[in-house]
């Protein structure tokens, strides 16, 4: 397999430079694909001939995803409204994601730019495919498609700093999950809260991104002096969080702190699974952790939910 997955994308490298850059990784069966700040990883399973197209199907999708990104930029870091749609599928998807959420509080469509992306790639490569499995990494945000029977394993990181396992997660095709996403004050992305990680199940990347950013948002104790924060444009002058205040270091809160900051996360994450916006959520912070389980659970979903739980 290995050997046949190597021979299915040895040609596809493209140099590293300012437009897209492609090859194959070491292991000769994933694709990495990268342009600016996009980074992916890719694998898919099935014949040779729907693996190789795939691949091919995957590259072209992404070649343009970050100029046409660039071209909508300033609407996309706008909160979003229903009166200003963008017109690029990737922006087109961001927005959708992220319009649900109004009420609740600040978003911009780019609260869903990763996933929305690893969605877009995985689109790409499911068009007149038969694929018995695949994913779409963006850094963490991962678009998964499986077919009937087929299942997948990922790790729940509580913490990254440490990398330390917090739970394990496998995903049943039965249980129509195709993004998992984490947020966290602590990851690639500024939080408005203190939440070492939020990792979110739903039925989309897209959608799973905005609501980790969001939940994560809100696993919050405003006003603790032991949490420091300064305006995200001091770190990032072209961030969309403008002059609001992002975490940048989180002291020892407390357990009676951490309870009340994961309870409002949980709140929010409640909301959002009983509107069907996502499936599952697990939140973690500080050496504690709440898992937020599906409404309605069938068999495969129990299981995992429960392997979350007592991980």
């Amino acid at each position: 397999m290995t050997k046949t997955r190597s021979r299915v994308i040895r040609d596809m490298s493209a140099p590293r430079d300012s437009g897209p850059y492609m090859a194959p990784l070491g292991d000769g069966k994933r694709l990495h694909l990268q342009h600016g700040p996009i980074d992916l990883i890719i694998e898919a399973d099935g014949s040779r001939d729907d693996v190789t197209a795939a691949y091919r199907q995957a590259a072209a999708a992404f070649r343009t995803v970050l100029t046409d990104l660039v071209d909508e930029l300033a609407l996309l870091r706008n909160p979003v409204c229903s009166e200003a749609a963008p017109t690029g599928a990737v922006a087109r998807a961001m927005w959708r994601a992220t319009l649900c959420h109004r009420a609740n509080g600040f978003v911009t469509p780019m609260a869903a730019v990763a996933g929305a992306v690893s969605d877009h790639v995985l689109g790409a490569m499911l068009d007149g495919r038969q694929l018995t499995r695949a994913y779409v990494n963006n850094g963490g945000d991962i678009a998964l498609h499986l077919s009937p029977g087929q299942t997948f394993d990922i790790a729940v990181c509580g913490n990254p700093v440490d990398g330390e396992r917090a739970a394990r997660v496998q995903i049943g095709s039965a249980d129509r999950i195709g993004g998992v996403a984490t947020s966290g004050w602590r990851g690639r992305s500024h939080s408005l809260g203190v939440a070492d990680a939020v990792t979110v199940l739903a039925p989309t990347a897209a959608a799973a991104d905005a609501a980790a950013t969001l939940i994560a948002n809100a696993v919050d104790v405003p006003g603790s002096p032991q949490v420091h924060r300064t305006p995200a444009v001091e770190l990032s002058p072209d961030s969309d969080l403008g002059t609001r205040l992002v975490t940048v270091d989180v002291g020892d809160l407390g357990c009676g702190a951490s309870d009340v900051a994961l309870a409002s996360g949980c709140a929010l994450a409640e909301q959002m699974r009983d509107r069907g916006l996502i499936a599952a959520a697990f939140l973690s912070l500080q050496g504690e952790s709440r898992t937020l389980e599906p409404a309605s659970l069938n068999l495969s979903t129990h299981v995992l939910v429960r392997e979350m739980a007592h991980a």
